[in-house]
């Protein structure tokens, strides 16, 4: 299976299958029930695509690995090319896997233009994964931008009563930081006469150069994780979308941003961004304590949940901008367990709002007398986010912490703070839903979690329990790909303290 296109594969079959999904025919009961059976099942291939990545991948070398390449327009010597390597392989893998999970919990909420629906899933599964395993500059770009499109239908076609407000915003606040990316992107091209990732990372930019370059590529990826203060798109688009919109946007969205910062950033722009690795922990850190404070006056679950977002990715630009190998294999962990806790705790409000149609938290109290499973379920994601020892959330926010201690100790003291707002929170959410007394009438007769949502959080769990006690599988993947990222960083710092 190492000669056949896999990168490929998981880029189209989701494209396939959206298409296929736009051919069928029937009446509208018939069209939707063939729809939701022809995108899970094209998921749940995509997913055994990436699985089969994972397997076959070589965790001793830095090397981009599966590496497929075209010409695509050869004018500008600009080509199609894919490759992967120990920090994209798992964020290809997060996209696959829960974008089935997206199309399990949308299975009953979804009534209107089901099709249309599935197909702007399938198509924003295929964008995820190419933002992952572009390695043309372009065709990166092209990945990154396009994902703009079904993200933007889903929170507008089938948001909330405010859809069309946050989808706007959502789309103007990420394209207007990407126009900047672009000029990067031409300004690298004129200079260095390539768009080719690999080559770009060893063009050698002057220093002033780097500094300019590194805040164009900064506006776009900070609007993407979001750090603040530009994170304000995020509350409102989480609200308005569907739950399974929430899902995918937390899950992966938010991890274009950081993941721009390891492939570019810093491979790229080496003495850029230790110039700017302040103003990364500054706006890091408030994040961290700002938003967590802003988490815990939410009266609506989305919000605080969204809230949190932001300041647990502040750990991941925390940890990315350490620039030692703890720092940023911390960050990079962060990440995927971010991406599945955040998600599965959307999962979470859905399922009650479904029962209910109300995400305010005072609307809930003593669930766990009805809902004991659910309870249970939202528990384990709830110490996850919190960061208990045995859990994913541990593991990342320890790594981050040992790497910003290495960098700048008052960093990682005030990182520290974060924690224990986060643990304030989320706690609080969860007895003010779950424990006390069956207050409201109709909480008495809300049924428990059933089959079909158990068959996704049951994944979910497990990967976040598997993750926090048996993270070498993950770690040992990214390791040289990470050391040989921190040596180049180290290298050019060095050449650059020598030059003076």
């Amino acid at each position: 299976m190492s000669d056949w296109p896999l990168l490929s594969l998981a880029v189209f079959l989701p494209l396939i299958g959206a298409l296929f999904v736009l051919l069928i025919r029937g009446d509208e009961e018939t069209t939707a029930r063939n729809a939701k059976y022809v995108a899970l099942w094209t998921s749940i291939i995509v997913l055994a695509v990436s699985v089969a990545l994972w397997a076959l991948f070589d965790p001793s070398t830095s090397e981009f690995q599966f590496v497929e390449q075209a010409d695509w327009i050869p004018a500008y010597g600009i080509r199609y090319a894919l490759g992967i390597d120990g920090i994209s392989l798992f964020l290809i893998v997060l996209s696959a896997f829960l974008t089935p999970v997206c199309i399990l919990c949308s299975w009953e909420a979804v009534t209107v233009r089901v099709k249309e629906y599935m197909v702007a899933f399938l198509a924003m599964e295929a964008l995820m994964i190419g933002v992952f395993c572009a390695l043309d500059f372009v065709l990166f770009y092209l990945f990154f931008e396009a994902m703009l499109i079904p993200m933007f239908l889903i929170i507008g076609v089938w948001g909330g009563p405010r859809r069309i407000y946050s989808a706007f915003k959502f789309f103007l606040y990420t394209l207007v930081g990407s126009v900047l990316l672009l000029v990067a992107m031409l300004t690298m091209y004129l200079e260095a006469g390539t768009t080719s990732i690999p080559e770009l990372m060893n063009a050698g930019f002057d220093e002033d150069m780097q500094r300019w370059l590194w805040l164009a590529m900064f506006a776009s990826f900070a609007v993407k994780v979001p750090m603040w203060p530009v994170h304000t798109w995020l509350p409102d688009a989480h609200v308005e979308a569907p739950t399974a919109g929430s899902v995918i946007l937390a899950g992966v969205l938010l991890k274009m941003g950081g993941y721009g910062f390891v492939r570019f950033s810093l491979p790229m722009l080496p003495e850029a961004s230790e110039f700017f690795t302040p103003l990364i922990f500054t706006l890091s850190l408030v994040a961290i304590v700002y938003t967590s404070l802003v988490a815990l006056m939410q009266e609506d679950m989305k919000k605080l949940i969204a809230y949190s977002s932001v300041a647990h990715m502040g750990f991941v630009t925390i940890g990315i901008f350490s620039m030692n190998q703890q720092g940023i294999e911390g960050g990079i962990y962060q990440m995927l367990s971010h991406g599945v806790v955040s998600a599965a705790l959307f999962l979470c409000v859905g399922v009650v709002y479904d029962r209910i149609h109300s995400r305010e938290i005072a609307r809930y109290g003593g669930l766990v007398h009805r809902m004991p499973r659910y309870a249970f379920i939202f528990m384990v994601f709830v110490l996850a986010s919190v960061g208990l020892p045995g859990t994913s959330g541990f593991v990342g926010e320890f790594l981050v912490l040992v790497g910003a201690f290495q960098a700048n100790t008052w960093v990682a003291l005030l990182a520290t703070s974060g924690i224990v707002l986060g643990a304030a929170y989320m706690l609080w959410l969860y007895r003010r839903v779950v424990f006390g007394e069956l207050v409201h009438e109709d909480l008495k007769t809300i049924l428990d979690c059933n089959r079909r949502e158990l068959l996704y959080f049951v994944p979910l769990i497990a990967a976040v329990l598997v993750m926090g006690f048996w993270p070498d599988p993950f770690l040992e993947v990214m390791h040289v790909s990470v050391e040989n990222l921190v040596d180049r960083t180290a290298g050019a710092s060095v050449l650059a303290q020598a030059a003076e």
